[in-house]
């Protein structure tokens, strides 16, 4: 079954702090972006300022030339699973296998362009599989219902790994979305910019659930 998991996608940590706030009260499950002014033009918040609600699940992800850079830190920290791009600089998989020898899930992002087939050996040993369609450190983005197609590729390669879509995600997307096989709708603006951010959550999920049942 799919599910919905808010964003925090801050600049600093007052940003940060009203984000997270607003989400708290009922997320399960947060998605936290983070960027180094490089591979995504916007630089957010560093991961040594991260913290999230105890009992919730952390998937931080990674928007930086260099993972390995941040390694010691999101270590440090625990988040239940890191994502990394594949389009990033480094030994890739090296990283993937050292925060799995810790117990800490991974995986890997793949921006528009980004084919899986390009990216096979990371998707192989990654747990969960990012299809990115949003507009790198910032909310909102357009939600390309043509990078659907990519699911079935993956899941050729790794036919366990978890399908995330980060981008554009809303209200009129969310149950199409889940049909396509995607597990985890990774809500920024939808939720965060909402009236009523509760309520909005509450009918995303609605919305994939009913796609599933």
């Amino acid at each position: 079954m799919a599910v919905i998991v808010p964003c925090v996608t801050a600049t600093d940590a007052h940003v940060y702090r009203e984000q997270m706030a607003r989400i708290a009260p009922f997320a399960s499950r947060v998605h936290i972006d983070f960027s180094d002014g490089q591979f995504a033009p916007l630089k957010l918040v560093n991961p040594i300022q991260a913290y999230w609600p105890e009992g919730v699940l952390a998937d931080f992800h990674l928007m930086v030339q260099k993972p390995e850079d941040y390694l010691e830190t999101v270590i440090s920290l625990k988040p239940q699973m890191v994502v990394i791009h594949a389009e990033a600089q480094g030994n890739l998989t090296g990283v993937i296998l050292q925060l799995r020898a810790l117990g800490i899930k991974t995986g890997v992002a793949l921006l528009q362009q980004t084919q899986p087939q390009s990216a096979r050996q990371l998707i192989a040993e990654a747990d969960h599989v990012l299809i990115f369609s949003g507009d790198l450190g910032h909310f909102g983005g357009h939600a390309d219902m043509g990078l659907l197609k990519k699911v079935a590729d993956i899941k050729a390669i790794n036919s366990t790994a978890e399908i995330g879509w980060d981008g554009g995600v809303s209200l009129d997307n969310a149950a199409q979305l889940a049909l396509g096989g995607v597990e985890v709708l990774n809500a920024g603006g939808a939720i965060q910019r909402a009236d009523d951010p509760a309520a909005t959550y509450k009918q995303l999920n609605e919305l994939a659930a009913r796609s599933n049942s």
